[in-house]
């Protein structure tokens, strides 16, 4: 009876150990990709990352830093509305500079009264001096002419505290500098801002309060080219470039619109910040018409190839 359990299980490890082999060996065949990777579309392509902004004449997109610090009151305008030059962004608590400002207002009528008075008794003491210059001292004369002096000194210094109080007023009033659309608004209302921006509380660092550009006709791609492919960029009257849509096959052309010609230290498109190896990059500046029926929203990062020419014309 032993011998028999024996031979059972060796023969029940055999029949396991050849079924493990047989299974072992079996592949697993990989699952089709759910985008088709993108492609160098050009014979001599040289591949850029590259991030989505608003077209700019200069520089990226519109940061918005308060000039004054304060606490926000209200934020009339929304994420993505278009607005017009001159349209209030954000309004800050003004109690304190505007309690100023009424102050200084104030200080200018003290002046004029006392501008006034000195006029008056300079004119009566005048009066007498032209008629009869022995019934008022010289002395007393150039005094008085002198008080009146000091008082438009006084009167016009007033004039211009009140005039930096009222311009500084002004300044808790954040307001659109240029027509655009609101790209997002990094504050809420009660939370304090200073002219370092405002805290975020998940980067636990300061950004720009509101951030704008413009959403209206073509947007710009910002690209960094690896400073050991500069020579191999065609020329700017010959160049063409696709960007590719990630997890999409949707590619688009781009138009070259200006190179930024300082080569600067390489940076993570993805948190913006400069990487440890000291490799340098050249930023090139394209742009592309917006397809209505595809969402692509600033900040948004893509593959582009740079060529003179598709490989499928040569």
């Amino acid at each position: 009876m032993r011998n028999k359990i024996l031979i059972g299980l060796a023969l029940f490890g055999i029949l396991f150990g050849a079924g493990s082999a047989f299974f072992m060996r079996m592949q697993t065949k990989p699952q089709p990709p759910v985008f088709k990777p993108a492609s160098n579309p050009y014979l001599k392509g040289i591949y850029a990352n590259g991030i989505i902004e608003s077209a700019q004449s200069n520089g990226a997109n519109v940061n918005i830093y308060p000039e004054v610090s304060g606490t926000v009151l209200k934020i009339p305008v929304s994420e993505g509305e278009k607005v017009r030059a001159g349209t209030p962004l954000l309004i800050l608590d003004d109690s304190v500079q505007r309690a100023t400002t009424e102050s200084a207002k104030a200080q200018i009528e003290v002046a004029k009264a006392g501008l006034a008075n000195l006029q008056a008794q300079f004119s009566k003491l005048k009066a007498s001096w032209e008629l009869d210059p022995r019934s008022v001292s010289r002395d007393a004369l150039d005094t008085s002419d002198h008080a009146v002096r000091t008082a438009k000194a006084s009167l016009d210094l007033a004039q211009k505290q009140y005039q930096a109080a009222n311009a500084l007023l002004s300044k808790y009033a954040i307001k659109a500098v240029s027509d655009g659309s609101v790209l997002s608004i990094n504050t809420s209302v009660g939370s304090y801002i200073s002219n370092q921006g405002g805290y975020n509380t998940y980067t636990r660092g300061f950004s720009p309060v509101l951030v704008m550009g413009s959403m209206n006709g073509d947007l710009a791609v910002r690209c960094y080219v690896d400073e050991i492919l500069i020579q191999r960029l065609p020329n700017p009257t010959q160049m063409n470039a696709r960007m590719s849509i990630r997890g999409t096959n949707i590619t688009l052309p781009l138009k070259f619109v200006r190179f930024q010609p300082n080569v600067s230290p390489k940076i993570e498109l993805s948190s913006q910040r400069s990487e440890r190896v000291d490799v340098r990059v050249l930023p090139v500046i394209f742009s592309f018409e917006k397809p209505k029926a595809i969402s692509l929203y600033p900040g948004q990062l893509v593959d582009i190839y740079i060529g003179e020419q598709p490989a499928n014309n040569k």
